[in-house]
């Protein structure tokens, strides 16, 4: 959008059109001196502008999560941020004395028409002024008047009432120059009698409405077209009322047919669609969450699956968020770690590491995780997920895993047996298919019980799940909300099966360092195995007869 912005200010500079000013600098007395004595007016000429300026503000709705009325802060929002831009001097000049644009009559060029009426009662006013301050500096200073009070009173009533116009104007621009609209807002929220006050939603429009007229006037006056774009995220994390709110609220923006606003609705639908479902703003549509989405979307654009390109920029830009784990850093840890190993003491069996030299190493593992993490050759790379909150989660996770599987190792005096590429690889797995890779480790925990543990403990993760994939089929009802949080079932195929091949020594050992995986699960998973085995037991033991020991 921006690059579209400034394409077509460079074309429209080339056709010979005046170039755009700014309200900031000398256009701010321009623009000052256009709100006290001109009218705007939108000719021909301005409706063929091309150029045009997009104004960006973000609302995150997670931040007005905790407020009553969660459509207050988006107003609020945007009030702020629009004379933030333009600044809180014209805007409060335009609240007393502005005026919405209005079409011009025919093929008229002219923007700007004089205020007549207002110069009219200005000059009148400083006439008057001057007038009464004559009187009064007569009646005080020439001798043989100065005893005629009539003409003192005269003189300060005139001089008083044109005066005192004067300054009430100057008090509303004083006034609205300190006292925002978010302020504004905020106070009518704030109020005790907000739930039942008449005429709120009224007076909100009301400032939405002087907004809208002050953006019109700054299109002729910038000579460009402007447009407001909001960025609407974090939604989906709202409770259902607050994300019925958000869309009224769109919607009161948006009633108006020239309104320069621009949503951009950043949401997950199946998040969003149960929430709408949950309230009273279904009425008329059967119920139907994605019938209304429909209706409030006028242009739907759902993000197609991401490419290998933009998972590894997805990665890269994880990782620069960690402070901790810079690049330069990690090489500098590396390079002293490896510079302790001297002749050929390095190629000989490593004795366990302290708890100190655990924590240096793992600097180095952590590098080559991510390494691994960032290599588009590395087959690993193709099992990140796309969602940008999915691999932060990843980034942060694998440092913690790496660290607590290094410090075990140090407790118990042994060497890791595992590399980094392979806890990467855990990670991910628990991260992109949490409940098949619970049910997989319930049904291995519940094997190790019995007395086939021998069995199992030299068989792959893979051949386990294959073995109770029709168990855990039969519970995909009460399991139904945790499976949705899978992948690609093809995908945990190919993971387990093929490229990452985890045995089941493997997956006790990993299991004990595994922060990324809700053992809650597992524990559910454990609870309805054993109903389901009570329940298939239950027939066989109504047959058998309790016979006396002597018999």
């Amino acid at each position: 959008m921006r690059e579209e912005m400034a394409q077509r200010e460079a074309a429209e500079l080339r056709r010979g059109q005046r170039k755009p000013r700014s309200p900031h600098g000398w256009g701010l007395l321009e623009a000052l001196w256009l709100l006290a004595f001109y009218e705007p007016v939108v000719t021909e000429g301005h409706l063929r502008r091309k150029n045009l300026e997009f104004i960006f503000i973000r609302f995150s709705a997670w931040e007005f999560a905790g407020c009553d009325k969660l459509w207050a802060g988006l107003v609020t929002t945007l009030c702020h941020h629009v004379r933030q831009h333009f600044g809180a001097l014209p805007l409060s000049v335009f609240h007393v004395l502005g005026s919405r644009p209005r079409f011009a009559s025919g093929f008229s060029q002219r923007e700007w028409i004089l205020k007549k009426g207002t110069c009219l009662r200005l000059w009148g006013l400083l006439l008057v002024l001057a007038v009464g301050i004559a009187i009064l500096l007569v009646a005080l200073l020439v001798p043989g008047i100065k005893d005629h009070h009539a003409l003192k009173v005269v003189g300060s009533a005139v001089a008083s009432l044109s005066g005192s116009s004067l300054v009430l104007g100057a008090l509303s621009i004083l006034k609205n120059f300190l006292v925002s609209e978010k302020k504004k807002i905020e106070r009518l929220t704030n109020s005790d009698r907000f739930a039942g006050q008449l005429g709120f939603m009224s007076k909100i429009r009301e400032e939405v409405e002087v907004l809208v007229d002050y953006l019109a006037f700054m299109e002729v006056f910038e000579r460009r077209r402007l447009r407001v774009v909001m960025e609407i995220t974090s939604l989906d994390l709202c409770y259902p009322e607050k994300v019925a709110g958000v869309f009224n609220a769109m919607a009161t923006l948006l009633s108006d047919a020239n309104a320069p606003f621009i949503f951009l609705l950043a949401v997950d639908p199946s998040v969003i669609v149960p929430c709408l479902e949950q309230t009273g703003c279904m009425k008329g549509l059967a119920d139907n969450g994605y019938l209304y989405l429909n209706r409030a979307v006028t242009l739907p654009f759902s993000i197609p699956e991401m490419g290998a390109r933009s998972r590894l920029r997805s990665v890269a830009a994880a990782i620069q968020t960690r402070e901790d784990l810079m690049y330069r850093i990690i090489a500098d840890n590396v390079a002293k770690t490896r510079g302790g190993c001297g002749g050929g003491g390095c190629g000989a069996v490593a004795p366990a590491p302290s708890w100190k030299e655990a924590d240096s190493e793992a600097v180095a593992w952590i590098h080559e995780a991510f390494r691994c993490l960032h290599d588009a050759s590395d087959v690993l790379s193709r099992y990140l997920p796309e969602n940008g909150a999915n691999v932060r989660r990843i980034v942060n996770t694998i440092p913690i895993t790496l660290r607590l599987l290094l410090h075990r190792a140090a407790g118990a005096g042994a060497v890791a047996e595992l590399s980094p590429r392979a806890a990467a690889a855990w990670v991910v797995l628990a991260d992109r298919w949490p409940c098949r890779l619970s049910w997989t480790l319930q049904c291995l925990e519940d094997a190790g019980q019995g007395h086939a543990a021998a069995e199992h403990s030299g068989r792959s993760l893979w051949s386990v799940f294959q073995e109770h994939a029709g168990e855990l089929s039969a519970l995909r009802q009460p399991l139904g909300k945790v499976l949705s949080l899978d992948a690609d079932p093809e995908l945990f195929q190919a993971f387990l099966a093929r490229d990452f091949p985890f045995g089941a020594g493997e997956a006790r050992q990993l299991l004990g360092v595994t922060v990324n995986l809700d053992h809650s699960i597992r524990q559910q998973m454990g609870l309805l195995r054993a109903m389901a085995r009570l329940g298939r037991a239950a027939p066989v033991s109504r047959g058998v007869q309790c016979v006396p020991h002597g018999a």
